[in-house]
C-alpha cells in the first residue's frame, strides 16, 4: 500500500496540544513544524484553531457576561417579588372590602 492510499492518522488530543504549543512556541514557521511532526500543515492550522489559547480568553469573558447576568437576574427577582407581595397584599384588602 503506497503512502497516499494510508488511511488518516489517528492523532490523541495530548498529541495535538503539544504540536500547537510546539507551532505557536517555535520561531520557526508552522509549515517547518508540521513537517518535523509528519502532519499536514492544514491539520496543524486546524488544531491551532482548536486548541490554542485565545480559547480560554474568550471563556473568561463569557464568565463575566454570566456574572452580569446573575446581578441582573437577581435585581429583577427583588422587583418581582415586591410586587408580588403587593398584589397580595391588594388581594387581601380588596377581598375584606367584598364581605
Amino acid at each position: 500500500m503506497s503512502e497516499e492510499t494510508k488511511k488518516p492518522n489517528s492523532y490523541t488530543s495530548e498529541f495535538k496540544e503539544s504540536a500547537v504549543k510546539l507551532a505557536i512556541e517555535s520561531d520557526q514557521p508552522i509549515a517547518a513544524t508540521a513537517r518535523d511532526l509528519g502532519v499536514n500543515v492544514n491539520t496543524l492550522h486546524t488544531w491551532i484553531g482548536k486548541y490554542s489559547k485565545p480559547k480560554q480568553q474568550l471563556a473568561e469573558r463569557t464568565d463575566e457576561h454570566i456574572y452580569d447576568e446573575v446581578k441582573r437576574l437577581k435585581k429583577e427577582l427583588a422587583r418581582v417579588t415586591q410586587e408580588r407581595d403587593l398584589l397580595k397584599k391588594a388581594t387581601a384588602y380588596f377581598a375584606k372590602e367584598i364581605r
